[in-house]
Parts: C-alpha cells; sequence; structure tokens
C-alpha cells in the first residue's frame, strides 16, 4: 500500500505577476488590481504592496491611503483566463490525476509515482517546465494530503517549494498561527484567540467533544485539520462549459412584464449557481422560442463576472434585440458560458464593497433556506 501522496501548486499573485509578464515596467513596483471607482475593490496586489499593509478584498480607498505610491490597474480577465487554461493545458499533459481547485490553483494525486520517479524530483520538474512555458512564478507543497501540501505551498511563497515528508505533519502544522488553516473564518480565528487558542499546536491538543461544543460540527473538522488529518480525494477535473435555465408557459404568452419577471428570477438563480461553484461566466445568450416553434437566440461576450446586477443588465438587453417579431412566446430561456474557475469577490473589479457584502449576505440566506428564499420586488407579480 502506497503512502498518499498530494501535491498543491498555487500561482504567485496570479493577476499581478501576468501584469507583470504584459509589462515588465511594473516589475518591483507596488501594483493593485481592482476596481478604480472611489467604492472599488482589491482584487489582487503586489507583494510589493503588501508589505504596506494591503490585502485582497480591501476598499481600494484604504489601499491607496497605505500605499499612494502604487500603480492601479483594472484587471484583463480575458488574459487571466488564457494563462489559466495554458497552465491546466501543461499540468493535463503531465498529471495522472489533477483538480483545478480555482482559476491559479492546482491539486494533483502523485501516490505510488515514488516507486518510478520521486515524486518532490517530478514536482520540481513540473514546475520548472510551467514556468518556462508560462513565464508565470509558481509555488507548490507536497505531503499526505490536501491540507497540509496547501498550507505548505503558503510557507514556501513567493516562488519556492516545500516538502512535508509522511510522518511530520503534525510538527509541522503545530508551531503555525491557527489563521494559516485552510478555510478557517474571521469569527471562528476571533472566537479561538478568545479562548487563548492562537497555535495549531494548543488546537490539536483540545478535546474533541470541547470544540464540538464551542462550534457545533465544524469543532470536530477544526480538530481533525489541527491534527493534520484529511481524507478528501484529488477530483479528476472536468471543465463545466456552460450552464442554463429555461421555462416553457403553460400557455403561449405576450405578458412582456412577466416574461421580464421570469428571465430575471433566472438569472438570479444561475448567478448564484455561479457563485456557489466559484465560477466567472463571459459569454451570456438569450432565448425565444414562439408560438409557431420557430425558435431565437442571441449571444454576447462580456467581461467575467458573477454579478446578478451585470448579468441583468446584459440579459435584458438581449432580450429587447431578440425580441422582434411581437407574437405569442412559448419558452424563454438564458445561458451562461464562457465559464472560468474564479473567486467571485475578487474579481468584482468595478463593484463597491458594500455590494459585494450584500451579496455574501443573500447567498447564505439562499444556502441556508434555498433558492427560493429571497427574490428581488421586480420578480414578484
Amino acid at each position: 500500500m502506497f503512502e498518499r501522496a498530494v501535491l498543491h501548486l498555487d500561482l504567485d499573485a496570479f493577476f499581478v505577476s501576468v501584469e507583470c509578464l504584459k509589462n515588465s515596467d511594473l516589475a518591483g513596483k507596488p501594483l493593485l488590481i481592482g476596481g478604480m471607482s472611489s467604492r472599488g475593490v482589491v482584487a489582487s496586489c503586489s507583494y510589493e504592496a503588501r508589505r504596506f499593509g494591503v490585502h485582497s478584498a480591501m476598499p481600494m480607498k484604504m489601499a491607496l491611503r497605505l500605499c499612494p505610491q502604487a500603480v492601479v490597474l483594472r484587471g484583463d480577465m480575458d488574459s487571466y483566463s488564457h494563462y489559466s487554461h495554458l497552465i491546466t493545458e501543461i499540468i493535463a499533459d503531465e498529471a495522472p490525476v489533477f483538480e483545478k481547485a480555482s482559476i491559479d490553483e492546482f491539486y494533483l494525486d502523485l501516490t505510488g509515482m515514488d516507486k518510478y520517479f520521486g515524486c518532490y524530483k517530478w514536482s520540481g520538474e513540473l514546475r520548472q517546465k510551467i514556468m518556462h512555458e508560462s513565464g508565470l512564478p509558481i509555488s507548490f507543497g507536497l505531503s499526505v494530503n490536501k491540507l497540509v501540501s496547501k498550507v505548505g505551498t503558503g510557507e514556501a511563497k513567493p516562488n519556492g517549494t516545500k516538502e512535508i515528508p509522511a510522518g511530520t505533519e503534525k510538527g509541522f502544522l503545530a508551531p503555525l498561527s491557527t489563521a494559516k488553516i485552510p478555510g478557517l473564518g474571521k469569527e471562528t480565528y476571533k472566537k479561538l484567540s478568545f479562548m487563548g487558542v492562537r497555535t495549531i499546536r494548543v488546537l490539536s491538543e483540545i478535546p474533541i467533544r470541547l470544540l464540538e461544543r464551542e462550534f457545533g460540527k465544524p469543532g470536530r473538522v477544526l480538530w481533525e485539520n489541527a491534527n493534520a488529518i484529511d481524507r478528501r480525494p484529488v477530483e479528476p477535473y472536468t471543465e463545466q462549459k456552460s450552464m442554463s435555465k429555461e421555462r416553457t408557459f403553460a400557455e403561449d404568452s405576450l405578458d412582456l412584464q412577466m416574461i421580464r419577471r421570469m428571465l430575471l428570477h433566472m438569472v438570479d438563480e444561475l448567478a448564484f449557481d455561479l457563485r456557489e461553484s466559484l465560477k466567472l461566466t463571459s459569454v451570456v445568450t438569450v432565448k425565444i422560442r414562439y408560438a409557431d416553434f420557430n425558435t431565437y437566440t442571441k449571444q454576447k461576450r462580456i467581461p467575467y463576472t458573477a454579478n446578478n446586477r451585470v448579468l441583468v443588465r446584459y440579459v435584458t438587453e438581449l432580450f429587447d434585440s431578440l425580441y422582434e417579431r411581437r407574437q405569442l412566446i412559448r419558452l424563454v430561456g438564458v445561458k451562461f458560458g464562457g465559464l472560468v474557475h474564479g473567486n467571485f469577490q475578487l474579481n468584482l473589479f468595478d463593484d463597491s464593497i458594500e455590494e459585494i457584502r450584500l451579496l455574501q449576505q443573500l447567498d447564505h440566506i439562499r444556502r441556508r433556506w434555498g433558492k427560493d428564499s429571497v427574490v428581488r420586488a421586480a420578480c414578484l407579480g
């Protein structure tokens, strides 16, 4: 039986690295990428900017107060997507099994490869190939599971590597801050700190029952993470190309108000699905089928987004330009295509932090009570 071997690859400051690759004059400068309006948000920042206390998801105004000399760029999701696909293809050509966790992050299952190649040596060669063919810096962590490998990558950054040999996982994690545990939220971190739990070692020594009493079911996961236990498999990668919804009416209709409400509702549901799957769309399509069964579609390429407000605008424009026959409608549909992995919060280049927080709260309600638990007023008849 082979010891598990899981490799975690993460492109360093991905958006920033792509911009520096396109324009070498930006290298070494404090760089901010994100919304350029007065209420914009930092989507990504260079390591030079981070030294001033700037971080992703920070309001752009605050970031510029901390680092007034920073260069600000709007960002180019088309370029980021291109390089993400390029690196995905390189990995797909080399790796036995891999999972694309986001636009710039990958897990590879190398279990059994030690018998033939040596996992660390093979991983280093793959990293060199990625850097040579893409021109982008990339870091990796190698261990027996996803959790420890991801933490290892974080410790190796920027542009470094870290191997955590089997049997040393707990010792590696022990001195680190609990904030280093992937997925540990701010509120959980605050509560642990209030309890006097600031290192992973201390967290690992707390009885499971106590953690479950304080945090509910997630308490057991906290204990397992602190003890370097992670049984999650590397999920083989498949790229979803599109998602769509259609509605056939019980009776053919000319009620445009009702039809627009239906389109808005579809957009809201699809946009929620995008954010839940950490994806962004770049192509919007609207479909109309008339009473005589003639069917027409119209599509538009748009900047990458998962924002309801932006998507509603494009869907409305497409419907208005497509609906020219003024006949009874039998069916309408909406499709989002050109999907890429991407974190919604960090890719809303032109949105305010208030809008991001509002959508997060609405998504939380939908997650808990169902998609139809929150409906915009315009969707109500």
